[in-house]
Protein backbone atom coordinates (compact mmCIF):
# COMPACT_ATOMS: atom_id res chain seq x y z
CA UNK A 1 0.00 0.00 0.00
CA UNK A 2 1.02 3.64 -0.48
CA UNK A 3 0.20 6.48 1.32
CA UNK A 4 -1.37 9.43 -0.37
CA UNK A 5 -2.03 13.14 0.70
CA UNK A 6 -5.13 14.84 -1.00
CA UNK A 7 -4.78 18.85 -0.97
CA UNK A 8 -7.83 20.34 -1.52
CA UNK A 9 -7.71 23.15 -3.86
CA UNK A 10 -10.24 25.73 -3.64
CA UNK A 11 -10.47 30.07 -4.53
CA UNK A 12 -12.49 29.78 -1.06
CA UNK A 13 -14.95 31.73 -3.05
CA UNK A 14 -17.75 28.69 -2.48
CA UNK A 15 -17.91 30.15 1.12
CA UNK A 16 -19.87 32.64 -0.13
CA UNK A 17 -22.48 30.36 -2.12
CA UNK A 18 -26.27 30.50 -0.55
CA UNK A 19 -26.25 28.30 2.18
CA UNK A 20 -28.32 25.50 0.24
CA UNK A 21 -25.93 25.51 -2.17
CA UNK A 22 -23.28 25.58 0.29
CA UNK A 23 -25.10 22.40 2.91
CA UNK A 24 -25.30 20.48 -0.96
CA UNK A 25 -21.80 20.84 -1.07
CA UNK A 26 -21.13 19.79 2.55
CA UNK A 27 -23.16 16.50 2.35
CA UNK A 28 -21.77 15.65 -1.18
CA UNK A 29 -18.08 15.77 0.63
CA UNK A 30 -19.86 14.28 3.48
CA UNK A 31 -20.38 11.16 1.54
CA UNK A 32 -17.90 11.01 -0.86
CA UNK A 33 -15.32 10.91 3.03
CA UNK A 34 -17.54 8.29 4.45
CA UNK A 35 -17.61 6.09 1.38
CA UNK A 36 -13.80 6.11 1.36
CA UNK A 37 -13.81 5.62 5.84
CA UNK A 38 -15.92 2.83 5.08
CA UNK A 39 -13.86 1.17 2.49
CA UNK A 40 -10.65 1.91 5.05
CA UNK A 41 -8.91 4.11 2.15
CA UNK A 42 -9.40 6.98 4.19
CA UNK A 43 -7.17 7.85 7.36
CA UNK A 44 -7.39 11.08 8.50
CA UNK A 45 -8.23 14.71 7.64
CA UNK A 46 -9.28 17.92 8.70
CA UNK A 47 -10.95 21.09 6.68
CA UNK A 48 -8.45 24.46 7.14
CA UNK A 49 -9.89 27.95 8.28
CA UNK A 50 -9.56 30.07 5.76
CA UNK A 51 -6.43 31.61 4.45
CA UNK A 52 -7.02 35.30 6.01
CA UNK A 53 -6.49 33.10 9.52
CA UNK A 54 -2.92 31.52 8.09
CA UNK A 55 -0.24 32.56 10.37
CA UNK A 56 3.31 32.16 8.60
CA UNK A 57 6.83 31.57 10.63
CA UNK A 58 9.80 31.79 8.21
CA UNK A 59 13.57 32.25 8.27
CA UNK A 60 14.56 35.74 6.67
CA UNK A 61 18.19 36.42 6.46
CA UNK A 62 18.83 34.50 9.95
CA UNK A 63 16.19 35.83 11.64
CA UNK A 64 12.80 33.60 12.24
CA UNK A 65 9.83 36.46 11.32
CA UNK A 66 5.99 35.58 12.06
CA UNK A 67 3.83 37.24 9.61
CA UNK A 68 0.03 37.74 9.53
CA UNK A 69 -1.17 35.80 6.62
CA UNK A 70 -0.96 32.84 4.21
CA UNK A 71 3.25 32.13 3.17
CA UNK A 72 1.99 32.84 -0.70
CA UNK A 73 -0.77 35.41 -1.79
CA UNK A 74 -2.63 33.34 -4.47
CA UNK A 75 -6.14 32.78 -5.69
CA UNK A 76 -6.02 29.42 -5.03
CA UNK A 77 -5.47 27.69 -1.46
CA UNK A 78 -5.17 24.45 0.22
CA UNK A 79 -8.64 24.42 2.12
CA UNK A 80 -8.20 20.67 3.70
CA UNK A 81 -6.40 17.73 3.30
CA UNK A 82 -7.01 13.69 3.85
CA UNK A 83 -4.46 11.24 4.52
CA UNK A 84 -5.38 8.16 1.86
CA UNK A 85 -3.79 4.74 2.01
CA UNK A 86 -4.51 2.95 -1.77
CA UNK A 87 -2.08 0.15 -3.81
CA UNK A 88 -1.27 3.33 -6.33
CA UNK A 89 -0.77 6.52 -7.71
CA UNK A 90 -3.68 5.53 -10.34
CA UNK A 91 -6.14 4.61 -7.74
CA UNK A 92 -5.28 7.84 -5.89
CA UNK A 93 -6.77 10.01 -8.76
CA UNK A 94 -9.64 7.86 -9.47
CA UNK A 95 -10.19 8.30 -6.10
CA UNK A 96 -9.64 11.88 -6.63
CA UNK A 97 -11.76 12.30 -9.57
CA UNK A 98 -14.83 11.74 -7.07
CA UNK A 99 -14.08 15.06 -5.12
CA UNK A 100 -16.40 17.76 -6.08
CA UNK A 101 -13.53 20.15 -6.52
CA UNK A 102 -9.83 20.19 -6.93
CA UNK A 103 -7.35 18.02 -5.55
CA UNK A 104 -3.11 17.60 -5.82
CA UNK A 105 -2.14 14.57 -5.02
CA UNK A 106 1.17 13.96 -2.89
CA UNK A 107 2.51 10.78 -2.51
CA UNK A 108 4.45 10.66 1.67
CA UNK A 109 7.86 10.13 1.64
CA UNK A 110 8.58 7.03 3.48
CA UNK A 111 12.09 6.56 5.55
Amino acid sequence: MATFVFLFMNDESFREAPKPKLDALYAEIARWSDDLTRRGILKGGFELQPRRTATTVRRVNGTMRVVDGPFLETKEVVGGFAKIEVADIDEAIRIAKEFPGGIEIRRVVEH
